[in-house]
C-alpha cells in the first residue's frame, strides 16, 4: 500500500508518516497515483493553501476525488478540503467536501486534548484534538462534544482529531482507512 502525504509546510507531516509506516505502508511518491493521499495539517489555512497550490497538490487532490480515489484529511486537512474557511479573514478551500470551517465559539479555544468521538460505527473512541476552527458540513459522520469529528463525501474522509497522535485508537483508525483502500465497498 503506497501512501502519499501532501507536503506543504504542515507541522504534523513527520508524525503522520511514522504512523503509516508503523502500519506497514510504503510512504512517499506522487499524490495523484498513490493508493491513499493524505492531507495533513497543523498551521494556518491561507499559508497552507498557498503552498499547496504552488506545489500542485490542490489540483491533484481534486482529480483524485473526481476519479473516486481515496483522500484522508487530518485536522487542518479536513478544514482545507471544505468549500471555505473563515480562518485568516476567509479563504477559498478545495471544495472536496461541502461546507465551511468556522471559529469555535463555545468551550475552550483552542480545543486541545483528549475527547470522545461518538459514531454509529466501530471507531467510537477517545482521540486527541488540537484546533480553533471546526467543520460545518452536511456530510458529518461522527461528533465530539457537538463538533464535527469526521465527515465523508465520495472518496474523501476528513477527521478533526489527530489519529497519528491518538495512540492505539488512532492507529486502529488509520489501519481501517488503509483496509478500506484495499477493499473498497
Amino acid at each position: 500500500m503506497r501512501v502519499a502525504i501532501c507536503e506543504y509546510g504542515a507541522g504534523n507531516v513527520r508524525s503522520v508518516e511514522l504512523a503509516f509506516r508503523r502500519l506497514g505502508a510504503d510512504v512517499g511518491g506522487d499524490v495523484e497515483s498513490a493508493d491513499l493521499a493524505v492531507l495533513p495539517g497543523v498551521g494556518s489555512a491561507r499559508s497552507a493553501l498557498d503552498e499547496m497550490r504552488a506545489r500542485g497538490h490542490d489540483e491533484a487532490l481534486v482529480r483524485r476525488v473526481e476519479r473516486g480515489r481515496p483522500v484522508l484529511g487530518i485536522c487542518l486537512g479536513l478544514q482545507l478540503a471544505l468549500d471555505w474557511t473563515d480562518e485568516d479573514g476567509g479563504v477559498l478551500g478545495l471544495g472536496l467536501l461541502p461546507g465551511r470551517a468556522e471559529l469555535l465559539r463555545n468551550g475552550r479555544v483552542p480545543r486541545m486534548g483528549w475527547a470522545e468521538v461518538a459514531a454509529d460505527t466501530y471507531y467510537s473512541a477517545t482521540y486527541y484534538f488540537a484546533h480553533s476552527y471546526a467543520a460545518v458540513t452536511p456530510c458529518v459522520t461522527a461528533w465530539s462534544e457537538g463538533i464535527v469529528a469526521e465527515a465523508r463525501s465520495g472518496s474523501f474522509v476528513g477527521v478533526q482529531f489527530h489519529p497519528e497522535k491518538s495512540g492505539s485508537a488512532g492507529s486502529r483508525y488509520l489501519a481501517q482507512v488503509l483496509e478500506a483502500c484495499l477493499f473498497p465497498a
